[in-house]
């Protein structure tokens, strides 16, 4: 990315943190504009899954990065880096400070990283989708964790996309998964990343009331629409949390409690990996989530960086 004076800002944490609060707070103090990092908010008309944020309570923050794809569209995590190093600039070319906020750790820093994507083979690449099809994601991830078993522990057992991805870059360029992940150097130097911590179970209670929400206001309802625009043809946004237990209770797969309760149990699950994943990188400046000062803590975190 090309320096600039102004910061780059990242709010980073768990799901259900509080992630999304903060990251207004912020843009709104520091006259800036919020840029998505969630790889599910991508997608039109998904929202109640997603925990997007609705427009009137976005408080008059433009927002970058949401509703920019199709359920039937899938974007690879190095599209995705240009879309939003794209939005940075322009941010910062128009004055403005950029506030990241978003779950999906991997793209969060493959944004603020130094990060060279390897190439792809599409014979490699199909072949590993056929065999995808034919055995399942798990059985792709225990052959993963045989050739690169420090991939295998990044990556979701269920995460089907990703682990044919690690094992193509494995096969075509020899080198571990792992080897090709972004290093933790910033692409734009004045560079803060503010993390939102909470208390482990305070945090699953807010997922099951989360979940609870997103029913109440019709996440069936909501999937039934996106069944009809093609979700289940895309590669990617059917596999969201919630989007792929609705679809398995709309099958008769599962019951819709049985849904309900495995969204919770996988949510659970996704939050400690993210939680573990930023708890790893002592770059990121930890406010509490029920600090009443936390914004500014938040605040000083980026002044300091921006007084470099």
């Amino acid at each position: 990315m090309p320096e600039s004076p102004l910061p780059v800002v990242a709010v980073v944490g768990a799901t259900a943190a509080g992630k999304s609060e903060l990251a207004l707070d912020l843009a709104v103090r520091l006259g800036g504009e919020v840029v998505n990092t969630d790889s599910m908010q991508l997608y039109r008309g998904m929202d109640i899954g997603t925990a997007k944020l609705p427009v009137a309570e976005r408080r008059g923050v433009r927002h970058h990065l949401l509703d920019v794809l199709d359920v039937r569209d899938s974007a690879t995590v190095a599209e995705f880096q240009q879309w939003a190093r794209a939005a940075i600039a322009d941010c910062h070319d128009r004055g403005v400070v950029p506030v990241l906020v978003g779950g999906s750790a991997l793209y969060t820093r493959a944004v603020l990283d130094r990060f060279e994507f390897p190439g792809t083979d599409a014979d490699v690449r199909a072949r590993l989708e056929a065999e995808l099809a034919d055995q399942g994601p798990e059985r792709l991830h225990a052959r993963l964790a045989e050739v690169d078993p420090a991939a295998a522990a990044q990556v979701l057992p269920s995460n089907g996309r990703r682990v044919v991805r690690a094992l193509e870059v494995v096969e075509i360029t020899g080198r571990p998964f792992a080897a090709t992940l972004p290093s933790r150097e910033y692409a734009a130097p004045a560079t803060v990343q503010v993390g939102v911590d909470v208390d482990r179970v305070l945090l699953e209670e807010r997922i099951a009331t989360r979940v609870d929400r997103m029913w109440e206001a019709g996440l069936v309802e909501e999937v039934r629409g996106l069944v009809e625009r093609g979700l289940r043809a895309g590669r990617t946004a059917h596999r969201a949390l919630g989007y792929r237990q609705v679809l398995a209770a709309l099958d008769g797969e599962i019951t819709d409690a049985q849904a309900r309760e495995q969204t919770v149990t996988g949510t659970r699950r996704f939050a400690r990996r993210q939680d573990s994943w930023f708890r790893k990188d002592d770059r990121v400046a930890w406010v509490a989530q029920d600090d009443p000062d936390r914004l500014e803590s938040a605040l000083a975190a980026v002044r300091s960086v921006s007084a470099r």
